[in-house]
């Protein structure tokens, strides 16, 4: 059984950096590509960043192209965000999605498990 379990979000001022993580256990995390995904009340999820399963290959959606940093440890079955220059805009549950295959995947209906999300908050 796949668990994915976010962690690092919280309260910070624009402009300042927020590190996320994402434990994985239950799967073989190398064989994985991963995503984050962030979600507003009363919107859509919508695509933060990807990695491919090596971690070669990254993938960001615009609005955070320049400002976030996905990364992955495969010997430790986690995945990161980091996020700089954070903005009011920015504020939403961040969730990781998990989904096997070699390529990237940019779409909520490509994932197959996901975690409980992590509640990231910019003041400004």
């Amino acid at each position: 059984q796949v668990q994915l379990v976010e962690s690092g979000g919280g309260l910070v001022q624009a402009g300042g950096s927020l590190r996320l993580s994402c434990a994985a256990s239950g799967l073989t995390f190398s064989r994985f590509a991963m995503g984050w995904f962030r979600q507003v009340p009363g919107k859509e999820r919508e695509f933060v960043a990807a990695i491919s399963r090596s971690g070669g290959y990254t993938y960001y959606a615009d609005s955070v192209k320049g400002r976030f940093d996905i990364s992955r440890d495969n010997a430790k079955n986690t995945l990161y965000l980091q996020m700089n220059s954070l903005k009011p805009e920015d504020t939403a549950v961040y969730y990781c999605a998990a989904r096997i295959g070699i390529v990237i995947f940019t779409t909520v209906r490509e994932y197959d498990d996901w975690g409980q999300g992590t509640q990231v908050t910019v003041s400004s």
